[in-house]
């Protein structure tokens, strides 16, 4: 349920004296409005600022990734501040608990969520490409074009990138577009093929579905060598604790042992820890069903 949100000067037209506005009950998220909510969700927080702030200025950075529902790189998880772009300098908001920026554009890639100007996905890559390093900015255009509920393309990504010019991280997303992969489940199956990548290993294909001699539907690895019949799965915690996930699971690794498929699986220690015994792994993997392959 919507806070109600209102101006410092629509107060007393809503019979709220200026002490009652200093009170517990109504939370200031910037100067000039308040919300009555001790503790706002982000979205109204943002609907709230969005009342006194230029009307060209659009939410960025961290508040526009946790606004588009992408997960947020380890990088920028501490970043809670309220991020606010605009196109010219003179637009900037000057108001405590919120950071302007200046995007030097003519023009900013905005979309609407949740009836607020929120800068788009191709946009907020950009925006915060100079505080990632390649692997999480990978990470970051793998998770806004995922396989569920994608915020935006690998196509948009790149064609917004051809259009931007001196933008800090430009070149850093010159290098990652090329490594996007759209259609990901989670941040953790990146890592891993970056991980193969990165070790001179043959790129897996992702969320590829593995079929049967018959040409029918088996399982949807997170990567695979669909020729070699190789399924790489990634495991977080939830595939150990969630009873339903686990036993979707066991059936799947069935299904795919069953057509002769092999399945190596990775955990986060896979990708953290040791990663030179997981690529031992998939390299001696590879090689014995090229042997097979060549009997």
């Amino acid at each position: 349920m919507a806070s109600d949100i209102f101006t410092v000067s629509e107060a007393p037209a809503r019979g709220v004296s200026r002490h009652a506005l200093r009170n517990g009950r109504f939370l200031a998220p910037t100067s000039g409005v308040r919300v009555d909510d001790a503790d706002p969700s982000l979205i109204d927080r943002c609907r709230a600022i969005a009342r006194v702030i230029h009307p060209n200025a659009a939410f960025a950075r961290t508040t526009a990734l946790r606004l588009l529902g992408v997960d947020v790189p380890w990088q920028l998880e501490d970043d809670r501040a309220i991020h606010i772009v605009t196109p010219r300098r003179g637009e900037r908001p000057q108001r405590y608990a919120v950071v302007p920026h200046f995007c030097g554009q003519k023009q900013i890639d905005v979309i609407d969520r949740f009836g607020l100007r929120v800068t788009s996905g191709p946009q907020t890559w950009l925006q915060v490409a100079h505080r990632l390093d390649r692997n999480s900015l990978v990470s970051l255009g793998d998770a806004m074009t995922r396989r569920k509920n994608p915020v935006t393309t690998a196509d948009a990504l790149s064609s917004l990138m051809r259009e931007t010019f001196k933008m800090k991280g430009l070149t850093l997303c010159r290098e990652a577009i090329e490594l996007i992969r759209p259609g990901t489940d989670s941040p953790m199956e990146t890592d891993l093929r970056l991980l193969m990548v990165d070790a001179g290993l043959p790129e897996p294909l992702v969320n590829v579905p593995a079929l049967d001699a018959e040409g029918g539907f088996l399982a949807l690895p997170d990567l695979s060598y669909p020729h070699l019949k190789i399924a790489i799965e990634y495991d977080g915690d939830h595939h150990r604790t969630d009873p339903a996930t686990w036993r979707r699971d066991v059936e799947r690794r069935q299904l795919l042992e069953d057509a002769d498929w092999l399945i190596i699986t990775a955990t986060a220690d896979d990708v953290i820890r040791y990663p030179e015994r997981f690529i031992a792994r998939v390299r001696a993997a590879i090689k014995r069903r090229q042997t097979l392959a060549e009997r």
